[in-house]
């Protein structure tokens, strides 16, 4: 038998698993409940268990009897602060909720693990199972490294691959593509500073009122005119915020603005331009401006060798017509990233939208009303299994078998 049909066996597990997950939804760092679910589900196999000292995360190390190289696979736990509106018999009451589909993410990799240590025997090198909270913010991945994810097996990590559902996709379809898949995701936090007085005689004030309204401006222009259409930025000022009264000139305004970039190249020209263009703006109407730029998750961008082996793999346990290449990046970000800057791997997203649901005009992830089909999750754990066991065939092949297999 191989994963697919072994997965079958344990896909009422999965679902249970996944629901009892969806019912008690937790946000960022500290999941105690869903880490204890995830240990309660891999207690009895036969892996080395690590949780996480800054953040409730599980890192699960899986060694085959026979050497080879070490693979990662990693599923996200944590929700969101939505209150469910789904209507599914198993909804969040919690005022949390599973919207970006997480908690199928879990299930999907505590089935990997439960199929590859059904094959230790025959296990042709490690594989690291990573559990991580913290995905929607303010990011797991980083901490999880740091506390020494990659050096978990005691040897480094020769590739890494994750799967995240999608609400608005065909079930069952594989999606990705490689270079770069998803954008880097940075925050621009302004302060203008003027000087408050009267509405009535604003030019004994120094208003920065429309000085933040120029830099909203200002940021648009700055798009189309510094960046290229084939590299692009996109900014979007989410929260501009002055004053308590309408007759009141305030002292301050303040600007916050989602940054995203598709390349490491523009994300270090934003980074140093947008504090320098705000603040010259505002000095040029005798305002001073605190500009502050962060990154919150780079670019995500896949290894091309290896989404090309994924996309072989993924086609050959389902078929051609499930696999698809996106032609173009997600402006979404993803903090898998962080692993994928330092490991060749791919990032992979995986139709859910049920059989119920019409393609158009389907709730899509972060939605209070979005569903996703656990039909899928037996797929999507041999789906894992099968990368983490096809990469170390790959990896461990003779420069001559190599190109024999080739």
């Amino acid at each position: 038998m191989g994963f697919v049909d072994d997965a079958a066996l344990i896909h009422d597990d999965l679902v249970a698993l996944r629901r009892r997950i969806h019912q008690h939804p937790e946000l960022g760092l500290h999941l105690p409940q869903t880490q204890a679910a995830v240990l309660d589900a891999l207690e009895g196999l036969p892996l080395e268990i690590t949780t996480g000292t800054g953040l409730s995360s599980v890192t699960a190390v899986l060694r085959g009897d026979l050497v080879g190289p070490t693979v990662l696979l990693r599923g996200d736990m944590d929700g969101l602060p939505v209150v469910e509106d789904s209507g599914e018999p198993f909804a969040s009451t919690t005022g949390t909720m599973h919207a970006c589909g997480h908690d199928l993410h879990v299930a999907g990799l505590v089935g990997a693990a439960r199929l590859l240590s059904a094959r230790k025997a025959d296990l042709a090198g490690t594989v690291i199972f990573m559990f991580q909270p913290a995905e929607e913010g303010p990011g797991g991945a980083l901490p999880m490294i740091e506390e020494g994810l990659l050096d978990a097996a005691g040897t480094p990590v020769d590739a890494a691959f994750g799967i995240h559902v999608s609400a608005i996709e065909d079930k069952g379809l594989f999606l990705t593509k490689p270079g770069t898949s998803m954008a880097g995701a940075n925050v621009l936090r302004v302060t203008v500073h003027g000087k408050g007085g009267h509405g009535s005689s604003p030019w004994m004030s120094v208003d920065p009122v429309p000085v933040a309204a120029e830099i909203v401006g200002a940021l648009q222009s700055y798009v189309t005119r510094r960046h290229s259409v084939f590299d692009p930025v996109v900014v979007t000022v989410g929260r501009l915020q002055a004053g308590t009264a309408f007759n009141v000139i305030p002292s301050t305004a303040e600007i916050d603005a989602s940054v995203r970039t598709l390349s490491r190249e523009t994300f270090e020209q934003v980074s140093a331009e947008l504090p320098q263009l705000v603040q010259n703006v505002a000095a040029a109407h005798g305002c001073t401006a605190d500009a502050d730029f962060q990154q919150l998750y780079p670019v995500t961008v896949n290894d091309p060798e290896m989404w090309d082996h994924a996309k072989e793999v993924l086609a050959g346990l389902y078929g051609e017509d499930r696999v698809t290449e996106r032609p173009d990046p997600i402006m979404g970000s993803e903090d898998f990233s962080y692993v994928l800057e330092r490991v060749p791997g791919c990032f992979i997203h995986l139709g859910a939208r049920p059989d119920d649901v019409p393609a158009d005009g389907a709730p899509s992830n972060h939605s209070a009303k979005v569903r996703f089909d656990d039909s899928l999750l037996g797929e999507q754990a041999a789906a894992l299994a099968e990368l983490a066991v096809t990469t170390m065939a790959k990896l461990s092949a003779s420069p001559a078998e190599a190109v024999a297999a080739a």
